[in-house]
């Protein structure tokens, strides 16, 4: 089963941020919107993301979500550890039985491989920046879509 936990949570905190520089506002519901994705996920993602001060949100008729620090200072490594929490990027299989060379060290070679593998994309994640993640996506961007559409309008028109 493919876990879209770190790709939606990278989304919203990228949308936050967006947001905050277009001086419009962020909710749960706006991003489920957004997003196009249940608003029960956006609101379980950003548990972890507030516990570890990476989104920061007020409660009331007036609410909003705003960053907890500067985007400069989130990295994208930050996120991914935060929503991921202790889950492995590769599970390995449980050990089996020594029958051969094979079955009596496969599962500590794959674990150490896959160790590996997470090490090298931890220090991958680590070198970006919201800022710098949110500049690559806007300079890139061919779509033609507003900055920051008016979701708060498209949301209150769909219910």
């Amino acid at each position: 089963m493919l876990d879209y936990r770190f790709p939606t949570a990278l989304q919203m905190v990228l949308s936050v941020a967006m947001a905050e520089q277009s001086g419009e506002r962020s909710t749960s519901a706006i991003l489920a919107y957004g997003l196009e994705a249940n608003p029960s996920l956006i609101r379980k993602l950003m548990v972890p993301l507030t516990r570890d001060g990476i989104i920061v949100s007020t409660l009331g008729r007036n609410g909003s979500i705003h960053l907890g620090r500067p985007a400069e200072k989130i990295t994208l490594r930050d996120i991914y550890i935060s929503v991921i929490e202790d889950k492995k990027l590769w599970a390995s299989r449980p050990d089996i039985p020594a029958r051969c060379v094979v079955s009596a060290n496969a599962c500590w070679y794959f674990k150490s491989i896959a160790d590996e593998a997470e090490q090298a994309s931890l220090e991958v994640l680590a070198r970006h920046t919201v800022a710098s993640a949110l500049e690559a996506v806007k300079k890139a961007d061919t779509s033609g879509c507003d900055p920051v559409p008016e979701i708060d309008a498209l949301y209150k028109k769909a219910q």
